[in-house]
């Protein structure tokens, strides 16, 4: 079973884009972010016709968060518990196949220091208390989207330039270390341990030609499904594309053999 994560930036601006990957790739389960849409405005017909069934949390504007599936899908929540005043469609868990997906869109944080980034820390703590508490029921789950963080030194093109950036501050590197610690697969990083890759170019100074990257989307395993891991990776070529995100799809195959 193929499992990927997106971030889309703006779904229905790069229809084309997601259309055309999903033919290509074929993925069994995909989790997309930043769809900048409102609720009544997904493309459902066109995922439909794709061939996927999809729940979606939109957003005007800014935001959201989906996962589209070629089998049957079961909404858990779509709400980080933990802050009944956060609004930002930013969490979704479902199940499928038996397995708990928690697709999520962490928010970025800049400009550090300031409230953008104590609601990034604050978010990180909800999501640490949750995922203990998955890990805590003993079934399969994969937390999986775009986390706005850069785990290490080795996931960015040029470590010195982001030291003060939200998305590579020291607590917020503490913080991904810590729900690792707790007994998380980093799927990519396992696949790939001492390899360059990255899922983020900016559209800015000819990021993706220079390979200017950052690692910001992570596919976690907790210990359960962990095993099934077979391969994984990067669609790098997708970020190449005309009018396509600045993200590329991160993708893992699950043996349901195991």
């Amino acid at each position: 079973m193929k499992i990927a994560t997106y971030n889309i930036n703006g779904i229905n601006g790069r229809l084309p884009v997601l259309l055309r990957w999903l033919k290509e790739e074929s993925p069994d389960i995909v989790c997309l972010q930043e769809l900048k849409a409102p609720q009544e405005r997904f493309p459902i017909k066109a995922i439909n016709d794709a061939g996927y069934q999809a729940v979606w949390h939109g957003e005007k504007s800014w935001n959201g968060v989906a996962v589209l599936s070629k089998y049957e899908i079961t909404e858990v929540t779509r709400e980080l518990p933990g802050d009944k005043e956060d609004s930002h469609s930013r969490y979704l868990e479902v199940i499928i196949n038996q397995i708990l997906i928690c697709c999520l869109y962490l928010p970025n944080g800049n400009p550090y220091p300031g409230p953008k980034f104590e609601y990034k820390m604050a978010w990180i703590k909800r999501l640490m208390k949750r995922a203990k508490a998955l890990l805590k029921m003993e079934v399969p789950v994969i937390i999986i989207g775009d986390f706005n963080i850069i785990p290490t030194e080795q996931d960015v093109y040029k470590p010195e330039k982001y030291v003060e950036n939200a998305l590579f501050r020291i607590e917020a590197r503490k913080a991904f270390k810590q729900l690792i610690g707790q007994g998380w697969m980093d799927s990519i990083r396992t696949l790939f341990k001492d390899q360059e890759v990255y899922t983020f170019w900016d559209y800015f100074r000819n990021a993706y030609g220079r390979n200017a990257g950052l690692r910001l989307d992570h596919i976690l395993l907790s210990p359960i499904i962990a095993p099934r891991l077979s391969e994984g990776g990067i669609d790098r070529h997708v970020r190449g594309w005309e009018k396509s995100s600045d993200h590329a799809p991160v993708w893992i195959m699950l043996d349901d053999k195991k």
